[in-house]
Order: structure tokens, then C-alpha cells, then sequence
């Protein structure tokens, strides 16, 4: 589609938020600016809400507004997040921040010496103490915490304290478990949950009727059942019924845009890739699947053996049965936050290899 995203030309202002409890919650901070951590399951609604807060407190949003994924810094190399254009300005060349780095008895190191933790504290450093562009503060919002190493949490403790005047820092995540307790204690919860099979189909009649598109109740209704709770996926696919279906959502064109927009051609490619011995492929389409979709670990092997056990003939009910035994071993170390790539691989290289367990080591 070359039209552009329903959601982000929806794009929901604070009073439309479907869940209430968030909008009286961020409501409850419009006129009192504090740190948040807006925590629920992906696809409800999180940095969504977290741009209408913006919109509702800074008269210039787009400029105090930062928006950072922390997939960005702890995906990438070093070299990657050092030229990457949004933070190369603060980590080549000379900045005051970064001579007194060198004066403050850390080594002498230049930047390019620099572990990827200095050039994170540093890029947030820089970040939060430039004068915001109108009014009393700026927002910085860190999407994805729950990948936010502890090292970096204490660092970006640090920084929430010494810049707490100027600076508003937001952390969503979908595992508030997973930030340390210093933090916790510093934002205030704002809770996002998924919403009803109702609240969706709302908000999918509200969005067609702004695009003057006709919708057959049974056909939002479709939509708002197999989107189950994600509102991104929901009016993704009722932009798609309505592109299938000339301007119109239908229960036909609504059927065939839940198809098209789920990932399960791409979780079968994954396993196609594993299967054929392409560990680095599949490798690389779960690095997608992590960074584009926003799935997370355990979600995205719960889908792999859902998107699995439809092939029995393919794969073979052998095959399968030890997928499922060697996912057992990995499901405890994706609970806990631990690299999702890094053991969704060695699982699928396991498989592939037909080993009849996975090798412990690997996982340390």
C-alpha cells in the first residue's frame, strides 16, 4: 500500500486513547510532568499514547519529543550506532561532555575507545541537557526497555537524577519486571492494557469513517477478534480490507487481509531457512521479526510452534515433537529476558542439526 498508514494518520490524541485507565493516568501528569513507565503487552497502544502525551504538554512536540528503541544501541555494533545520523553529531569529534569523560580518570579513552555503554551514557547525556525547545522540559522516551542491560540501567539513573528538571524520561516496556528497583521508584506507573474485542471494533469504525470508507460491522468485528487485543495489527488490516475491497470493508476483504497481514509467511520462512541448514537466514529473519514487529522472545517462539505444527506433513510429527522438547529448554532463559536472538537461534541450529538437546554452554 502506498497510501499512508492509518496508523499514523490516526493517530489517537490523549481523550481518544481507548483504554481509560491510561487516559485518566497520563491525564493525571499533563499538568504534572514526573517519569513514566508505560508497561503492556505489544501492539496495545504504548508509544502511542506516550506521542499524545507529548501533544498535549509541549507546544512543539516534533522537537521535544526524542524518541529512542533501545534495539537501536544494544542490537548493533558499536560502529553501527556510531554512524548512525541521530547520534553520530555526539560521538564524533569533540564535545565538552566527552573531555571531561577524558579528564575524569576512565582510562584516557577517545570515543573511538569507548565501550558501547560509554557511547550510550554519553548520547543520553548529550540528550538531556540540551534547553528544551518550548516550555519547561522535553520528553525522551526509551521504547523497549525491557532489552535495557542493568550496567546501562544504573547509568540511566544517574542521568534521570541530574537532569530531572529539564528532562521527562518515559520508559515503555513490556516487562516492568526487568527494570531495576531505582528506577521503578522514580516513574510513576502507567499501565496499558490490551483492549476488548469492542474497544477495537470502535476504534476501527471511528478510523473508517474519518477515511470515508464504508465497513460492515461483521467485517470490524472480524478484524477486532483475530487482532485480539492489538490495536496496530487491527488497523493495519482494516487499511488492507479496505484496499482489497475498492473502499469498502467487507467480510470477504476483511478475510483476506487477516491472512496477508499476520507473519506467518515470515515465522515459515524461518523454519524453512532452519530445516535447509541457512542458520545465518533465519538468523537474520528473527533479528526482523525482534526489531520491525516488536515481537518479543517468548511470543516469537510461541508463534514458531504454532506457525510449525500446521506443516505435520512438511516437517514430519517427528521432527516437530523434538521441536517442541528442545523449545522446553529455552523457554526459561526467554522468560527471563535473556537474548532472544541468541537462543531462538541456537534452538532452530539445534533442531536443524538434530540434536536430541541443547547444549547448556552455549546458553551461558
Amino acid at each position: 500500500m502506498d497510501a499512508p498508514l492509518w496508523t499514523e494518520k490516526h493517530a489517537p490524541s490523549l481523550s481518544e486513547l481507548p483504554q481509560p485507565e491510561a487516559r485518566t493516568r497520563l491525564s493525571r501528569t499533563v499538568d504534572e510532568p514526573m517519569n513514566l513507565v508505560v508497561q503492556g503487552p505489544p501492539g496495545v497502544g504504548k508509544t502511542a499514547a506516550v506521542r499524545a502525551l507529548a501533544r498535549e504538554t509541549h507546544d512543539d512536540p516534533d522537537a521535544d519529543l526524542v524518541e529512542i528503541n533501545v534495539a537501536d544501541f544494544f542490537d548493533r555494533s558499536k560502529k553501527e550506532i556510531r554512524e548512525d545520523p541521530r547520534f553520530s553529531r555526539f560521538l564524533q569529534g569533540q564535545t565538552e561532555f566527552s573531555k571531561q569523560y577524558r579528564r575524569g580518570g576512565k582510562g584516557n579513552k577517545y570515543k573511538r575507545e569507548w565501550s558501547k555503554r560509554d557511547m550510550i551514557s554519553h548520547v543520553m547525556q548529550e540528550l538531556s541537557s540540551y534547553q528544551p525547545a518550548s516550555g519547561a522540559y522535553k520528553t525522551v522516551l526509551l521504547d523497549n526497555a525491557e532489552t535495557i542491560r542493568e550496567d546501562f540501567q544504573q547509568a540511566l539513573r544517574r542521568v534521570m537524577e541530574q537532569y530531572h528538571r529539564s528532562t521527562q524520561f518515559v520508559i515503555a516496556t513490556r516487562q516492568p519486571s526487568k527494570l531495576i528497583a531505582p528506577i521503578r521508584s522514580r516513574c510513576f506507573p502507567v499501565p496499558v492494557r490490551a483492549p476488548t474485542t469492542e474497544e477495537t471494533e470502535a476504534v476501527l469504525a471511528d478510523v473508517a469513517a474519518a477515511e470515508g470508507v464504508d465497513a460492515e460491522s461483521m467485517a470490524l468485528n472480524l478484524v477486532a477478534s483475530k487482532a485480539g487485543g492489538d490495536l496496530r495489527y487491527a488497523v493495519l488490516a482494516a487499511q488492507h480490507a479496505a484496499v482489497e475491497g475498492d473502499g469498502e470493508i467487507t467480510v470477504e476483504s476483511a478475510q483476506e487481509a487477516l491472512s496477508a497481514a499476520g507473519h506467518d509467511d515470515a515465522l515459515k520462512s524461518v523454519l524453512d531457512s532452519a530445516a535447509g541448514g541457512e542458520i545465518r537466514d533465519a538468523r537474520k529473519q528473527l533479528t526482523a521479526l525482534i526489531d520491525d514487529e516488536g515481537f518479543g522472545g517468548q511470543e516469537l517462539l510461541s508463534e514458531l510452534l504454532r506457525v510449525a505444527d500446521t506443516y505435520p506433513e512438511e516437517f514430519g510429527e517427528a521432527n516437530l515433537v523434538r521441536l517442541h522438547r528442545l523449545a522446553g529448554a529455552v523457554d526459561l532463559d526467554l522468560a527471563e529476558g535473556n537474548d532472544g536472538r541468541l537462543h531462538l537461534t541456537h534452538l532452530l541450529a539445534a533442531w536443524a542439526g538434530g540434536q536430541s538437546e541443547l547444549d547448556g554452554e552455549a546458553f551461558a
